[in-house]
């Protein structure tokens, strides 16, 4: 038995996950890693998205690495820009370069004989013995199905999308969108434009958040103690873990009353005008939807040249948005804040499995994983962000962490025992989703709002219990939920 065997490891994007995904699988001695990086550069999301005002909601020093703490945080919660250079910091201190293929995006993937081969833009590659995907969660952008949407004569685009030099001054602008991406631009851009319409499908629930900056007495604290920063990093976890997530799956009821207080109380008192207010208020429950996190955007929606329109969208026409009331609101540049396909997990990838299974065929009813991070039938694939990750719950970067120290526990276990393969059985993962659809109806996602969290069919895609009982899953993998091929069977 060799517990020293090295494995040939194929890893899916480069951002975020990617990066440390790498990192994760040296330090168990597993060097011979290749990651397949669609784009020029590293980063993922926070590359791919520069629009004004972009910024994550989780804290700063909770965004981060556990293993690569940042002192030098500018404020409360980081913009993008600031994350994608700490991002190419890691990426440069911990010499990730060298196991990168740059434009190189996977066309497919396929298990034939025990391994993987990967089809991609530079040319077949493989075969690997493991494959990891960190490919994200939101890559696909959603365009809204309204009439005309080619026809608009100005300047339109995703915010995926956002063109490099746009110039607003003086424009008139319409955002279609009140998401969490809508309110960073509206209040990044409203001084600027001569007119700002934002169309409103459904109102949010909006928890203010001041995004103070960092003083640099405090930055210098966390220099010079790391232990302090430390204690940060934990205090946040436990925030955030243990008692935001915890309310929002219905384990802490208080915290949830808190929060909604909160919610209702940002709503009455930073919005004077009792017609617009009434436009603003949801009528679902707090945190059925996704909350968004600002300070700003209720003052910047009341500023005399904002309007918000809460008429349906019935057509879009090559001099502006109409209305159902009749009326044309003319644009001069149209901006589509309206998210992205959560649930297009590998589009446009194709991933066949063992005995030619596809992941078409697999989830033709509906994208189901074993414990979010694996799939029966494709064996030695292992998923960070799969279905049901925690991605409305817990630091998407906490999440990550767990999901990849979980694949590599597997990794090591094929290396210790000789094993070639591994894959979820069919009854385990068949019962971990009923236990999710069971637990779904006592988390607020269930209470009966409709969110990007839910697929085409209403299945719910999060985790509904706590971030304890996330934590205890990804440490201990029960092997015998696995099938365990030789190299006969694999």
């Amino acid at each position: 038995m060799d517990i020293t065997r090295k494995l040939k490891i194929a890893v899916i994007g480069g951002g975020a996950s990617g990066i440390m995904t790498v990192i994760k699988l040296r330090e168990i001695g597993q060097t011979d890693v290749q990651v397949f990086e669609r784009a020029s550069e590293i980063g993922g999301t926070w590359r791919d998205n520069r629009y004004p005002g972009i910024a994550c909601d989780v804290p700063s020093h909770l965004y981060r690495f556990s293993f690569a703490p940042n002192p030098d945080w500018t404020h409360v919660c980081a913009s993008g820009s600031e994350i994608l250079d700490y991002l190419r910091r890691v990426y440069d201190d911990f010499d990730i370069q060298r196991h990168v293929v740059f434009n190189a995006e996977v066309k497919a993937a396929t298990y034939d004989g025990g391994r993987w081969t990967l089809e991609t833009t530079v040319g077949t590659r493989g075969p690997f013995d493991v494959v990891i995907t960190a490919m994200g969660i939101l890559r696909k952008p959603a365009l809204p199905d309204v009439p005309g949407l080619d026809s608009f004569a100005g300047t339109m685009f995703h915010t995926l999308h956002w063109p490099a030099g746009l110039q607003l001054e003086g424009k008139r602008v319409g955002i279609i969108g009140t998401g969490s991406t809508a309110t960073q631009i509206v209040s990044a851009i409203v001084s600027k434009t001569s007119k700002l319409s934002v169309f409103q499908r459904t109102a949010q629930w909006i928890m203010p958040l001041p995004n103070t900056p960092v003083s640099e007495e405090e930055k210098e604290r966390f220099r010079r103690d790391p232990v302090l920063m430390q204690k940060r990093y934990d205090d946040l976890a436990d925030d955030f873990n243990n008692k935001w997530a915890a309310a929002i799956v219905g384990q802490a009821p208080r915290v949830y009353a808190h929060i909604e207080r909160t919610c209702r109380e940002n709503l009455e008192q930073s919005v004077k005008d009792p017609v617009l207010r009434e436009k603003l208020r949801p009528d679902y429950k707090v945190g059925c939807k996704r909350l968004v996190m600002s300070d700003s955007f209720y003052n910047a929606i009341q500023q005399p040249n904002a309007e918000l329109v809460t008429d349906r969208i019935e057509a879009i026409e090559p001099n502006g948005v109409r209305t159902v009331d009749g009326r044309l609101h003319e644009l001069d540049v149209l901006i589509l804040a309206t998210g992205f396909n959560a649930h297009a997990t590998f589009e446009p990838m194709k991933i066949i499995g063992r005995n030619g299974l596809t992941l078409e065929d697999a989830w033709k009813d509906s994208a189901q994983a074993y414990l979010a991070v694996a799939i029966p039938g494709f064996p030695n694939f292992f998923m960070i962000g799969g279905p049901n990750s925690p991605i409305g719950n817990f630091s998407f970067l906490m999440t990550a962490e767990r999901q990849c120290g979980y694949a590599i526990r597997m990794i090591q276990h094929m290396v210790v025992t000789g094993i070639k393969a591994v894959a979820p059985k069919a009854d385990a993962t068949r019962e971990f989703n009923e236990a999710v659809r069971k637990q779904m109806g006592s988390t607020i996602w269930s209470s009966g709002c409709r969110s990007w969290y839910m697929d085409k069919k209403g299945n719910i895609a999060s985790w509904p219990w706590t971030f304890q009982r996330f934590e205890d899953m990804m440490g201990m993998p029960e092997l015998d939920h696995y099938e365990q091929f030789d190299e006969a069977h694999a």
